[in-house]
């Protein structure tokens, strides 16, 4: 069985390099937005995989990214 790593609010705010911040991370959980979270008590944690599905589903993809991958294609 596979343990499920978590990240406190502080270590969110590391992963993303304080681009949100605590203060973010505690409103968003009051809307009910930004990433999944588990609360026990007081403690507030963030499944890692919940964090990285988050991440996939904010992702932006350029214009000029997938005209760079149409040139590979053509390569292949």
């Amino acid at each position: 069985m596979s343990e499920t790593k978590f990240l406190t609010p502080d270590e969110v705010t590391e992963r993303y390099r304080g681009g949100v911040s605590v203060g973010t991370l505690r409103n968003w959980r009051a809307m009910k937005i930004g990433p999944s979270f588990v609360k026990i008590g007081k403690a507030v944690l963030y499944p890692l995989g919940e964090l990285e599905a988050w991440d996939e589903r904010n992702r932006v993809q350029c214009r000029a990214s997938k005209r760079l991958d149409e040139h590979v294609d053509d390569r292949a």
